[in-house]
């Protein structure tokens, strides 16, 4: 067969803000911010003098403010036409929406929100520790609807850390690998019901996204895709130096594998962390402007219309970027008013 000279790497990246994704993702940012301590009103206790303020992407001191003018973040913005999936891996978010709900979730949660026809949130960073830095590390993943699902009613979902598959395999020297299954499967592991009108939640798109730690040391082989025509991208985000499918990479960089041939990846001298992508193309036509994802322009100048007219709904809070107060606990406050909390 001459399997040799078939590596499975199609190829290797510079990770750049926001980091590029292959359809059926629309794009993926990594937000990795040195938070210091907070000043008991969830603001920096530092001063925010040299940073432009309301548009603060500097990585200034080694974080940002983003949009948030006094809290770091996001303040009230729209979405229409696609999904937004947030993995918190250290840090704190407040969620607000226009349908009413607000959450507080971090440390391994992930919050997936089918915008569909329209919805505007805020996402906030509250610096909660006035004795210790904040600091926090996400990703937030945007992933595409079909043509027949973007007008959807708008779903909030919340995946508790305590409830997402993990599994950790050992290789033969007993260095581990842990596998986090947000979506997808993964062997006998099934990763918890996505929004009902995602891309996701159909069995033949083949969507995966997971994250993978490995030991310095470690080997572990991502199997073969399920699907035949599906894309696969893994993130290599954090470490020096791996070896995937035969070929040393120096990271950060993203690496374009083939989906239908087990890779073996080897961490390099240290921990290595990953993010894989993967699903069916949805190969529809993409028109973006902003937070407004469709498949004409047409239908871009309609959502710009209707959020003029009816701002998706409406802002029910106060504030254009709401925090929940100062007790940490992790928490969800559905549209319908029902309250969440993670199970052990």
């Amino acid at each position: 067969m001459g399997s040799m000279s078939t590596s499975p790497i199609l190829a290797v990246k510079p990770l750049g803000f926001p980091w590029e994704t292959a359809d059926p993702f629309l794009f993926c940012a990594y937000h990795d911010d040195a938070y210091p301590r907070g000043n008991g009103a969830m603001a920096p206790a530092a001063s925010l003098a040299g940073r432009a303020i309301g548009q603060d992407f500097s990585r200034k001191d080694g974080w940002s403010m983003y949009h948030g003018e006094t809290v770091p973040g996001f303040p009230a913005h729209p979405h229409r036409g696609f999904e937004t999936v947030t993995i918190v891996r250290k840090g704190l978010i407040d969620h607000s929406d226009s349908l009413g709900a607000t959450a507080r979730f971090g440390g391994g949660d992930v919050q997936w929100v089918t915008a569909g026809k329209g919805i505007v949130h805020s996402e906030m960073f509250p610096l909660l520790k006035a004795d210790a830095d904040n600091p926090l590390e996400l990703f937030q993943i945007w992933l595409n609807l079909p043509a027949k699902n973007k007008m959807a009613e708008p779903n909030f979902t919340m995946l508790w850390s305590e409830q997402i598959p993990r599994r950790v395999e050992a290789d033969g020297g007993g260095r581990k690998t842990e596998v986090a299954v947000v979506a997808g499967s993964y062997r006998e592991l099934g990763a918890l019901a996505p929004p009902p009108d995602s891309w996701a939640a159909q069995p033949e798109a083949d969507v995966a996204i997971w994250t993978l730690r490995q030991e310095a040391g470690a080997r572990w082989t991502l199997p073969a895709a399920a699907g035949g025509g599906t894309t696969r991208t893994l993130y290599f985000f954090k470490g020096a130096q791996a070896t995937v499918g035969g070929q040393e990479v120096q990271g950060p960089v993203l690496i374009q594998l083939r989906a239908d041939v087990a890779v073996e990846i080897a961490a390099g001298d240290s921990v290595c962390e990953f993010l894989l992508l993967q699903g069916k193309p949805i190969a529809e036509p993409v028109a973006q402007y902003g937070p407004f994802v469709m498949n004409t322009q047409a239908e871009i100048m309609q959502a710009m219309q209707d959020y003029r007219r009816t701002q998706f709904g409406g802002w029910p809070f106060g504030d254009s970027a709401p925090v929940h107060g100062a007790d940490p606990k992790r928490f969800a406050k559905h549209p319908d008013g029902r309250h969440e909390l993670p199970q052990p």
